[in-house]
């Protein structure tokens, strides 16, 4: 087992409580194991960082730590928000809308993932306001839609049309609320807007509200 100052300092960085509290902690026996198989009352340890996981973001939660109202970290553990390096949302979720969305306390990858030169694709399933007019896959194809406000073009994205008033929309961007002001530029509204997939990530079973640690080849597949 690491020497216990050297351990505190560990459990202190993944959230367990303050360098002192663990230190306590140890020595009163609640920390078992040896090597990579330690356990912390009982229950094993969190992952080291470098951590990511994957949530069913349910509607009337905000991405953000500083926001009113509900916030999508009171979906995680609580010593999660106390890990050193800190876990941060992977680019945001409107309050509105629901579906995949990563977590990670690793600053690389998460700069590498929500950076203008990430490639990474984002399927989103929306519902409209009002029937599909079929000139919009065209549109969002052509990397010539300038969105309100905006200068440059956005670049391609792939529209399928799934109903009348349904599509699945892939862009590789991630602007300010991009999905639902593209739908504007059609002369459309977005009522309901979920994303279904990143990268080579689907939710798959994963209930609403709910979360997963990602595997090492999971991580992967993003590049």
């Amino acid at each position: 087992m690491k020497p216990d100052r050297q351990l505190a300092k560990y459990l202190a960085n993944l959230g367990y409580g303050s360098r002192k509290e663990m230190e306590a902690a140890i020595r009163a026996g609640r920390v078992t194991g040896a090597g990579d198989d330690l356990h912390f009352d009982g229950e094993p340890l969190d992952p080291s960082p470098g951590m990511v996981l994957m949530m069913n973001k349910p509607a009337g939660f905000t991405c953000s730590r500083a926001d009113q109202g509900r916030l999508v970290y009171e979906l995680l553990p609580p010593r999660f928000l106390q890990r050193t390096p800190p876990l941060s949302t992977v680019g945001r979720l409107d309050a509105d809308t629901t579906g995949l969305l990563l977590f990670t306390d690793d600053g690389k990858l998460l700069h590498g993932l929500i950076s203008p030169k990430s490639s990474t694709g984002k399927t989103y399933e929306a519902t409209l306001a009002r029937p599909l007019e079929g000139h919009e896959a065209e549109l969002f194809a052509s990397g010539t839609l300038v969105l309100r406000g905006e200068e440059k073009p956005l670049l391609p994205a792939r529209l399928e049309v799934t109903g009348d008033r349904t599509a699945r929309l892939t862009i590789t961007e991630g602007r300010y609320h991009q999905v639902r002001r593209m739908f504007a530029a059609a002369g459309n509204h977005v009522e309901s807007l979920h994303r279904a997939r990143f990268g080579a990530l689907e939710l798959g079973t994963l209930g609403q509200g709910s979360w997963r640690l990602l595997s090492e080849q999971e991580v992967s597949s993003f590049f």
